[in-house]
């Protein structure tokens, strides 16, 4: 049945968990540069590099896939395409995490 407490609590939590994923990007990215940049942590994660210089151009760049003059439907397609590059950048981050957890014993 489409309206079981089941199905919503799947949906539910796997938008807790993309949230939590975004939060942990932001929240990791500018540590893991400032380990970079003194060359504490190698190698270099590129790829999370390039979504969150990706998710910065895409906010703010004045070209949307849905331009935000459509309110509602312009902000959420920003929404979701930040939203996906920071889960990105989260995944590519997952090295990190794990020698920052190590170091940390």
């Amino acid at each position: 049945m489409a309206g079981s407490p089941s199905g919503g609590k799947g949906w539910l939590s796997r938008r807790s968990r993309s949230f939590a994923r975004i939060g942990r990007a932001l929240t990791t990215f500018v540590p893991m540069l400032g380990d970079v940049l003194k060359g504490r942590y190698r190698p270099v994660p590129w790829r999370a590099i390039g979504c969150m210089a990706a998710a910065v151009v895409y906010l703010l760049s004045p070209l949307d896939l849905i331009p935000d003059v459509f309110l509602f439907l312009g902000l959420a397609d920003d929404a979701l395409i930040v939203g996906w590059l920071l889960s990105r950048v989260d995944r590519y981050l997952a090295p990190y995490h794990a020698w920052r957890e190590g170091r940390e014993e």
